[in-house]
């Protein structure tokens, strides 16, 4: 009778309580163990990709070994090899390099020139072969060739010397286009949502950000038509711009921005089944043909167009209400554009234009400008 009566029950809550803290124990160890092996996983794609190609004291060794044995030479390689007044050292990119070519619309009598310049490093008025092959290497690089060519704009970083392949650039004091750079470990784990709302709270004061956005609108015009042809701008994305103390736009990142005849080249090659097959960088789509799967050569929007869209958010944020509707139309109107900058050349040239005007008169009797 007294086993009938016995308050099983009791017992009951203790049980399922241990049951419960078993199962949150284990829930917290699996989910702590996935956060550490997930940024583990990160840590090392990380860290071996910027061990396996940006060996700064490797890089030096190879250069200066070349150097030493006459293989190459440069305006850079006393410094380096010699002196030891010159060292590598951020690695800016650990992605492999592209061929560079000008375009046919090239003054290749100027470029020459400048090129021979360049190449004749201990200036004695004659070309080497470890400096002709230095040159020659560094040719094939994109942001060389773009840093060679508008050596005389004030957006893009001065080319100070070379050796071999290893170009060096003054070091331009510069402040991200959004005011704000957070390490890769942080950004990773930032939504996408909050860091656009993060982005907007660290910029410069509207004035100021006119002043940097006339700068990107220059540089555009810059590489539409240079003297030595045409580059596409393949990436036109926040990262890639920065500003000086002065809010004069700097070019940080060329490396996507390339001479549209190699790129017209290259894609033309490349096999297709639909337009997304057809994309270089971030930015510069062509269209698939489909009787033949091969890319066609144009591309669907001109640089105004992707760097208007790069522009919106940030310029329209804050626009004084007697500019900001007469704004948000022309770089909707811009933005609009389509196809290539040849195809439509005084539209593109009026957008450019007018845009540069608006916000030039904004700011032509502040300080700021």
């Amino acid at each position: 009778m007294a086993r009938g009566l016995f308050p099983w029950g009791f017992f009951r809550k203790p049980l399922y309580n241990q049951a419960r803290f078993s199962y949150l124990h284990m829930k917290y160890l699996f989910f702590s163990w996935l956060a550490v092996f997930v940024g583990s996983w990160i840590v090392y794609v990380e860290y071996s990709t910027y061990t396996e190609l940006c060996r700064g004291h490797d890089c030096k060794n190879s250069i200066c070994d070349k150097y030493r044995k006459g293989v190459i030479d440069g305006s850079a390689c006393s410094s380096l090899c010699e002196k030891d007044t010159l060292y590598l050292g951020k690695c800016f990119t650990a992605k492999p390099n592209s061929q560079a070519k000008v375009g046919d619309q090239a003054n290749l009598a100027d470029l020459a020139t400048q090129v021979l310049s360049i190449a004749d490093a201990n200036k004695d008025g004659h070309i080497s072969l470890p400096e002709a092959r230095s040159t020659w290497a560094l040719l094939q690089l994109n942001e060389f060739l773009l840093a060679l060519v508008l050596q005389d704009r004030e957006h893009t970083p001065k080319l100070l010397g070379f050796c071999g392949d290893l170009y060096v650039l003054d070091k331009v004091p510069h402040s991200p286009l959004y005011g704000i750079s957070l390490p890769w470990i942080i950004e990773v784990w930032i939504p996408a949502g909050l860091r656009r709302s993060m982005d907007q709270w660290f910029t410069p004061s509207w004035p100021h950000k006119a002043k940097i956005s006339i700068g990107l609108l220059e540089l555009v015009e810059d590489i539409f038509h240079g003297t030595f042809g045409s580059f596409l701008m393949c990436d036109v994305s926040a990262t890639n711009f920065g500003y000086n103390d002065r809010h004069d736009l700097k070019v940080m990142d060329a490396r996507y921005i390339v001479p549209e005849a190699i790129f017209q080249e290259e894609i033309r090659q490349q096999r297709c089944d639909v337009d997304e097959d057809c994309l270089y960088g971030a930015d510069c789509l062509t269209s698939c043909d489909l009787t033949k799967h091969r890319c066609t050569p144009e591309v669907t929007r001109p640089n105004l167009a992707k760097a208007c869209e790069a522009l919106k958010d940030y310029i329209l944020r804050g626009a004084p209400s007697d500019v900001s509707e007469e704004l948000e139309k022309q770089l909707y109107a811009c933005i609009a554009l389509k196809g290539s900058a040849e195809q439509m050349e005084i539209e593109h040239s009026l957008i450019l234009n007018n845009l540069k005007t608006l916000l030039w008169k904004k700011i032509s009797h502040t300080k700021d400008s």
